[in-house]
């Protein structure tokens, strides 16, 4: 029998300061980087703050966003970096060139 309450997790990428990616699931993404920019998120970036967010992958159930971290973990930067990519392209208006799409990103 399923759980009516099932619990939704995502899956999430971090640039660090020091530009490194950091990968995670979570429950709740914005208040997991209010705690890794705390220096309580994860013993990796503590001392590597501030980080932002560069991608999210949800809904997904527990187990999906587990499978989910550990394909994005094993991935070469190069990759994980072209998944960033392939979704900020995805997410910008058409015609709007990557430049503009960047410099949108970081003014909010």
């Amino acid at each position: 029998m399923a759980r009516a309450n099932k619990k939704i997790w995502s899956v999430y990428l971090l640039r660090c300061a020091d530009d490194s990616l950091y990968c995670g699931i979570a429950l709740d993404v914005e208040k997991r980087l209010e705690a890794h920019n705390a220096g309580r998120g994860a013993r990796y970036t503590a001392g590597r703050g501030p980080c932002e967010v560069v991608h999210r992958e949800g809904p997904l159930a527990h187990g999906d966003a587990l499978r989910r971290e550990i394909a994005i973990k094993a991935m070469t930067r190069s990759e994980k970096t072209a998944l960033v990519r392939a979704l900020r392209t995805r997410s910008r208006p058409r015609g709007q060139p990557a430049a503009a799409a960047r410099a949108e990103g970081k003014s909010a």
